[in-house]
């Protein structure tokens, strides 16, 4: 897609220079740049890579002479990666869906499609569901019966909607994620060897052969607003209430959302992240990847966890975590500090116990 400088600095809000009318095609790191495209240098590190390439137009840094590095033109960009969320807006062309529905999709007659909506080859779309306006679904997506999307919604290849989601506007779901599944819910006649160890933490009276009883999901999954889904994604429904998650919210790839979980509004859940059955997440909560948080228990607004993170117990608002069990990210570091000194420790150690057992017999 083609725009002019004065077009993509108008857009973003950001200063320019030059030529104003100079035409770029695409976005380019600095060294690979050709000269039709924008190449992204927003911080000075990338001022070499300009050289090594083609580029005729450059984002920049506030400040930077970019008559110097050999440039026709400019925009200036003060925080760059929110100038880049803005540049890949108006680049990105999105998938190739054609408008309508697509005759070798399969549409059930009482589901509603919305004015504009693009539905692709081999989807399947159940009785009584609704898609709002301007929607896009790509080829292989099948939502069940009595789900509702909202309105510009872009659901991509293979993803799974099941009975009665409820999603609101300005969903974005990527290929295979999976929302509505049954959560992983059992119980055993007796007591479990599980709940035994709840109980007792670590403590076995006995083992005893046991089998598992499954408990069915009569709730759905209800997702809010601008509510984004990465790749392989899954999210359980309810086992009574919904399953819930807040406007804004963000998972990335293989992140896992467990039965009953309600997570607030503009949460960021990077990959692997697993969220255990009934917890529930506050607003503005980030997780790195592979974090793990225990079922049943509550992570406060704005809390930070870092990459691997384990949250065994309720989470008080703001807190900084790392670690497995998770504590404060101070106290972690202080921990690692310590674990680094053990071994010149035991060494010390071990010279004292061998000078002690070469001491006199006090008596």
């Amino acid at each position: 897609m083609a725009h002019t400088i004065r077009d993509i600095a108008a857009a973003l809000g950001a200063q320019a220079a030059g030529d104003l009318d100079f035409v770029v095609t695409r976005a380019s790191e600095p060294a690979a740049a050709k000269p039709s495209d924008l190449a992204l240098a927003m911080d000075p590190r990338y001022a070499d890579g300009l050289a090594k390439g083609a580029a005729q137009a450059a984002m920049l840094w506030p400040g930077a002479d970019w008559q110097s590095l050999g440039l026709k033109a400019a925009i200036f960009a003060p925080r760059g990666r929110l100038a880049m969320a803005g540049l890949t807006v108006m680049l990105d062309p999105g998938p190739a869906i054609a408008a309508g529905i697509h005759p070798m999709a399969l549409v059930d007659a009482t589901a509603q499609i919305g004015e504009g909506a693009a539905i692709g080859p081999f989807v399947v779309i159940g009785a009584g569901v609704r898609i709002g306006a301007r929607a896009r679904v790509a080829s292989h997506v099948s939502v069940a019966e009595g789900a509702q999307i909202g309105d510009d919604a872009l659901i991509l290849q293979g993803a799974r909607i099941g009975a009665g989601v409820q999603i609101g506007h300005r969903f974005i779901c990527q290929p295979g994620a999976v929302i509505g599944a049954d959560g992983f819910s059992f119980v055993t006649p007796e007591k479990s060897g599980v709940e035994e160890i709840r109980g007792t933490l670590g403590k076995r009276d006995e083992i005893r052969a046991q089998s598992w009883t499954r408990i069915h999901s009569l709730g759905a999954v209800t997702l809010g607003d601008d509510v984004e889904v990465g790749a392989n994604v899954a999210i359980d429904r309810g086992t009574i209430r919904n399953t819930s998650i807040g406007s804004g919210t963000k998972l990335d790839n293989l992140v896992h959302i467990g039965h009953n979980v309600q997570v607030g509004r503009d949460c960021l859940l990077c990959g692997q992240v697993g969220i255990a059955g009934s917890a529930k997440i506050g607003d503005r909560v980030v997780m790195g990847g592979q974090c793990g948080v225990n079922d049943n228990i509550f992570v406060g607004d704005d809390v930070i966890c870092g990459g691997a993170t384990k949250v065994f117990t309720n989470a008080p608002a703001g807190r900084v975590l790392l670690g497995y069990p998770a504590v404060k990210m101070e106290t972690h570091v202080e921990i690692q500090k310590a674990l680094r000194r053990l071994p010149r420790l035991a060494a010390r150690v071990a010279v004292i116990e061998k000078s002690i057992s070469l001491l006199p017999d006090a008596d």
